[in-house]
């Protein structure tokens, strides 16, 4: 089944989020008034079962924020968040990280050192109560071999492993419960070069195998582009385009997509780091532009851009918040 035609086929939504806005209060200075600094702001998007869905966008933009309320970690301030349609704040947290896992960047921060690598694997089945001591083993060896780790490894700790070898750990960890979505952050950017295409393809083949849905948020976009169904580009706590992955990278339609896209490393050194060339650094979240909050470093902005908050777009290349779509010939 094509998994990414499902995606665009009026099925309903593995996953949803509807208006969620996150805010957190910020002192403004000793004896400064406190602040409302809104780290995600109005967002929707829904993610169907089998897709990949990246966030995009950089730092300070929201994206992890996002990801610690699709984990249960952060309530939404307002909006909801539903899971097949339910909304998963009225879902205890342990009957949530049945069905949402996560694996998180730092594979040594985020394993217990202390732990051999079959009492982190098997945790999420003791803590569940998943069997007897037998079929937990039988069950946390099986999984281990799934992500190409050897049983010799069931008595071992962390720091014997190396960076890729802890992040088949963490894989484990989270998909020992046969969890429906996973929430990959930044999986492959504390790993070696070497090692990042290895935990890549890893992932890819378990997604088939296991027909899970990811949410992929990444600063790399060689990985998205390698990964993705579906990018949102997020800028300043809003979702400013979301497309396919291949008409996104081949057809960007926002101007901020178009800058983050022409900021890709390429293999050629002579041509060094580049950088988004977009003039001034990414604006104050506590006291965000008028009108669409991009203008500011926008080459193309028109005046209205500066006054009046733009539309969202959705067609058939997917959805856009941007005036210039009003002028495009």
């Amino acid at each position: 089944m094509n998994q990414h035609a499902n995606a665009n086929g009026g099925t309903e939504p593995l996953l949803e989020l509807r208006d969620v806005t996150r805010s957190f209060a910020v002192k403004s200075g000793l004896f400064g008034p406190t602040l409302q600094l809104q780290a995600v702001r109005g967002v929707n998007l829904s993610v169907h079962r089998g897709d990949v869905l990246a966030l995009v966008g950089e730092s300070g933009c929201g994206k992890t924020t996002l990801a610690r309320m699709l984990m249960g970690v952060l309530p939404p301030t307002e909006g909801e968040i539903l899971y097949r349609g339910q909304s998963i704040s009225k879902s205890p947290l342990a009957e949530r990280s049945r069905h949402i896992q996560a694996v998180f960047q730092d594979p040594y921060s985020s394993l217990n050192p202390r732990k051999t690598i079959g009492s982190i694997v098997s945790l999420p089945l003791r803590v569940h109560r998943q069997g007897g001591a037998a079929s937990i083993r039988e069950e946390t060896l099986r999984m281990m071999d799934m992500v190409g780790l050897p049983a010799r490894f069931f008595d071992s700790y962390p720091n014997q492993l190396s960076g890729g070898q802890r992040q088949r750990v963490a894989i484990a960890r989270a998909l020992i419960l046969k969890p429906e979505i996973v929430i990959c952050d930044e999986p492959t950017s504390a790993l070696d070069v070497s090692v990042q295409s290895q935990i890549l393809n890893l992932l890819t083949d378990l997604r088939r195998e296991l027909n899970l849905t990811y949410v992929l948020i990444s600063h790399n976009l060689g990985v998205i582009e390698h990964m993705a169904t579906e990018v949102a580009v997020m800028y300043l706590g809003r979702i400013v385009e979301k497309a396919p992955g291949t008409a996104l990278f081949s057809q960007p339609r926002h101007p901020y997509t178009d800058a983050l896209l022409s900021s890709v490393i390429t293999p050629d050194p002579d041509l060094g780091i580049p950088t988004i060339d977009l003039g001034v650094s990414f604006p104050n979240a506590l006291s965000p532009p008028s009108g669409c909050a991009f203008h500011p470093r926008c080459a193309r902005a028109l005046d209205r851009c500066q006054r009046i908050a733009p539309p969202v777009t959705h067609d058939s290349k997917g959805t856009v918040e941007c005036h210039l779509l009003d002028v495009a010939p």
